[in-house]
This record gives structure tokens, C-alpha cells and sequence, in this order.
């Protein structure tokens, strides 16, 4: 399928047909060349923006010990802003310049949206949109940022515009 995005576990998919451009190809293009830079999972480019996706499914069956899964945990927090750092690298090198929207695409066992608020605060407070401010850069490094389950963002204003679906076997 031309412009659907799997996710790693081969469940959901990511219908980028609207898209300008998309990709997942940053972790394979970062391990070709035996880097240790972090990367998201996905980026979709419109006529305004890009955006930039890291997809935690701890809902699906292929979950190992989903109970355990704390997306609290202050590694995995710092490694959620760390990837959109370092994916800053491939965008530049890309020549993608667009204002960038950073969506952190969440499902666990028994999370909700407070929890995912709270989330989004403390992972906001290491991104670099006071750096961006105090520069005064005329294209922010981020623009927004976002901690949504797939039903938010199926329902989102812009990101429905690429829906995300379960993969169905045939």
C-alpha cells in the first residue's frame, strides 16, 4: 500500500495518503549509518506543517507485560523528548524546514486523558519551545506538543486526516 505507515508490531497503520510526504525510514537510515541518535517513528509533512510521531501501543495483544509498562518512568520520558531532538538531524539534512507538531501517540492498560495531561506537561518542560522563544527563531524548533490516544487523534482536526487503523488480515 502506497503511503500507509505500520506501526512496528504490524497492528495499526497510518493512512498518509493525504500527505505531502511521509516516512518511517529515520531509524533504518540512523542504524545504516551506525548511529546512536534516537528517532521517532513516524513524520507526515502538509502543505503547513510536520509532523512528527512516536507510536506505545501497550493495548495490543503482542504487548509483553503491558501492566508493567510506565510510561512515567523517568527514562522513558527522557527518551520521548530525546527522539525528537535527534530526529531534528534527519529533517535538517531533508532540507524540512515547516513549523514541526510533535504527537506522542499513547495506549496502555487503564490510562486516561489527566494522565496523559500531566504527561504531556512534564515532556513539554524538556522540548525546546523556550529555547525556540529566547532565539527568536522565525520557524520554532516545535510548535506543538501532544500526548493523544487513537481515538483522539482519529477525532483531531488535522491529524484525522490521516487516520490510524487497525491492520486487518485477509
Amino acid at each position: 500500500m502506497q503511503n500507509i505507515l505500520v506501526e512496528e508490531n504490524g497492528c495499526y497503520y497510518i493512512d498518509c495518503s493525504k500527505a505531502i510526504w511521509s516516512t518511517d525510514e529515520i531509524n533504518s537510515v540512523y542504524k545504516d549509518a551506525k548511529s546512536h541518535l534516537n528517532d521517532v517513528d513516524f513524520v507526515i509533512e502538509t502543505d503547513d506543517i510536520l509532523i512528527l510521531i512516536e507510536y506505545k501501543n501497550a493495548n495490543i495483544k503482542q504487548a509483553v507485560n503491558p501492566s508493567a509498562f510506565n510510561p512515567s518512568d523517568n527514562k522513558r520520558v527522557e527518551k520521548i523528548w530525546r527522539k525528537y531532538y535527534d530526529s531534528l538531524h534527519y529533517l535538517a539534512l531533508k532540507n524540512k524546514t515547516k513549523p514541526k507538531h510533535y504527537v506522542y501517540i499513547l495506549e496502555y492498560p487503564n490510562s486516561d486523558i489527566v494522565m496523559r495531561k500531566r504527561l504531556r506537561e512534564r515532556i513539554a518542560s524538556d522540548l525546546p519551545f523556550l529555547l525556540s522563544k529566547n532565539l527568536m527563531l522565525q520557524v520554532p524548533m516545535i510548535s506543538k506538543f501532544d500526548i493523544l490516544s487513537i481515538d483522539e487523534w482519529n477525532e483531531h482536526d488535522l491529524y484525522s486526516n490521516f487516520p490510524i487503523k487497525k491492520v486487518t488480515s485477509s
